[in-house]
């Protein structure tokens, strides 16, 4: 099975941190990253989509983050 998550996080290190963990787990990235500006708050928000085979069968239960 693909597991399928969307990172998310304000641009800055934490975000790079968060993608570099999931690489370092076994993801990886699916397509490019995307960055937006939230009006509301005042900053830039980025994503990246990872992905990586799991055994098993989907369940919306799953935790995804430990697949």
């Amino acid at each position: 099975m693909l597991v399928y998550r969307l990172l998310t996080e304000d641009d800055t290190s934490a975000f790079c941190h968060k993608v570099t963990e999931a690489l370092s787990k076994g993801w990886s990235l699916q397509g490019d990253p995307v960055m937006t500006f939230d009006s509301a708050r005042g900053v830039v928000r980025c994503a990246q989509a990872v992905v990586k085979e799991a055994e098993g069968e989907y369940s919306p239960d799953m935790k995804l983050g430990q697949a």
